[in-house]
């Protein structure tokens, strides 16, 4: 398998985009609500973080099968590529539907059993927009199917386009929804749903396309395939699994950082939004892992895959060694748009700066290098040691920094960095023993 630099690019630029542009358009919808009251803020923020284990679920059924179709598009089987991408569509269909009438049924069981202190008004809001958001899960599943497709074999310029006239939708909608119509919380839950059902349409549509080597066909779609589905959930399920479990480590974190007072729980979401930001090189590289390794350990040929591994990982520490020091560049000019105190603005500096020096030298290798190995086929493997590291580094040394030790949110960080070195020096170790050439995936 031969990927040319101009090849490489092609992937990563769009992705790159495509993921900044998410991140903005977050950054304008969080601006547009608070004009909708405390309340809508606190229900929307709290509901998102619930949404958040459907979308890492969805997101790893998708990569589960971007893996498979990769493999199969580097042997050159047309068939069982077409055959894994539709069936994907198909499980990522039913498998949204279920969870949405699940959360339809139950939300507000759900949602009291989760944040049943808050107050009333602050419940309304979560209920009103969970509603809303659950009718939007097979839309966000669908398009994370086509995604993967397209994703797979490097036309990331697609996906890219979508996002922009999805994220256009959701910007305006927001604003006509709180300022025009003054409808509150629905008035940003509706425009998200809108969104999300075109980007599922529109991918569809475009995943019908025949000129491309895998694409989606009618007889895959209603046909059930064990062996197929097998070999999408072998690399889904720990990959979902791993996620979940990172998700709820974080919202066990967030209550230990509501212990240390209001500045630094505001320093720290400050410090949050702008680490996201931060870590958009180790998100954008993670799926040109999964294509470009998939696709060379499809065609057999280990040798390209261990080039490319070591291309890709070069590639990914000099990018994000610019975009991390760029971030840290202009993150006191971001804070002039925050009216908070010296205090409060010197801390969020300490805690850009302590997570964007490990975002160069860690992150690449805990992130990004372990979608490479999962492309490869070792999955268990990679979710045993996230799992351990996520638990044993990440949330157990949260304890010991940040209240044994009363280092606060600078401890919290601190452990999210180890956690990250953990992983690194593990997932390298990995890919150096050569380990994961004996996998097979398809």
């Amino acid at each position: 398998m031969i990927f040319t630099n101009k090849d490489l690019k092609r992937i990563i630029v769009p992705l790159f985009f495509e993921q900044l542009l998410v991140m903005l358009v977050g950054i304008v919808d969080t601006f547009v609500i608070s004009y909708a009251g405390e309340a809508a803020v606190s229900g929307v923020s709290l509901v998102n973080m619930f949404n958040t284990i459907f979308i890492y679920l969805f997101t790893a059924l998708a990569s589960g099968g971007a893996v498979v179709i990769s493999q199969y598009i580097g042997n050159k089987d047309k068939e069982n590529s077409i055959k894994a991408s539709s069936q994907l569509l198909m499980f990522s269909t039913i498998f949204s539907i279920i969870l949405s009438i699940l959360v339809l049924l139950l939300n507000e069981t759900l949602l009291k059993l989760l944040f049943g202190k808050v107050e009333n008004s602050v419940m309304e809001s979560c209920i009103t927009y969970l509603r809303i958001s659950a009718y939007s899960y097979p839309a966000l599943a669908i398009y994370n199917a086509g995604a993967a497709l397209y994703r797979s074999i490097g036309k990331t310029s697609v996906t890219m386009y979508v996002s922009i006239i999805a994220n256009v939708i959701n910007a305006v909608g927001n604003v006509i929804g709180v300022f025009v119509l003054k409808a509150g919380v629905a008035g940003v839950a509706y425009p998200s749903l809108i969104a999300r059902a075109f980007s599922a349409v529109a991918i569809t549509i475009l995943c019908f396309n025949k000129k491309y080597s895998t694409h989606f066909e009618m007889k895959w779609i209603f046909n059930w395939s064990n062996s197929m589905l097998k070999k999408i959930l072998r690399i889904a399920i720990p990959n979902g699994v791993e996620n979940g479990i990172f998700q709820l480590v974080k919202v066990a974190l967030s209550s230990i950082v509501a212990l240390f007072g209001t500045y630094q729980i505001a320093a720290n979401g400050i410090a949050q939004s702008i680490w996201s930001l931060a870590a958009l090189i180790g998100v954008t590289m993670g799926p040109v892992y999964i294509t470009v390794i998939g696709q060379c350990m499809g065609a057999n040929d280990k040798e390209a895959a261990s080039y490319y591994f070591k291309k890709i990982t070069k590639l990914t520490l000099v990018l994000s060694i610019i975009w991390n020091v760029f971030i840290f560049a202009i993150t006191p000019f971001i804070m002039n748009f925050y009216s908070i105190s010296t205090q409060t603005r010197n801390l969020v500096i300490i805690l850009v700066l302590i997570h964007n020096i490990f975002n160069t030298v860690a992150f690449p290798f805990s992130g990004p290098l372990s979608n490479g190995l999962r492309a490869a086929g070792d999955i268990k493997f990679t979710m045993i040691v996230s799992i351990a590291s996520t638990v044993l580094g990440r949330l157990i040394f949260s304890i010991i920094f940040a209240v044994y030790l009363n280092m606060g949110v600078i401890g919290i960080a601190f452990a999210m960095c180890l956690d990250w070195s953990i992983r690194g020096v593990i997932f390298y170790i990995r890919f150096k023993s050569e380990k994961w050439k004996e996998f097979k995936v398809i």
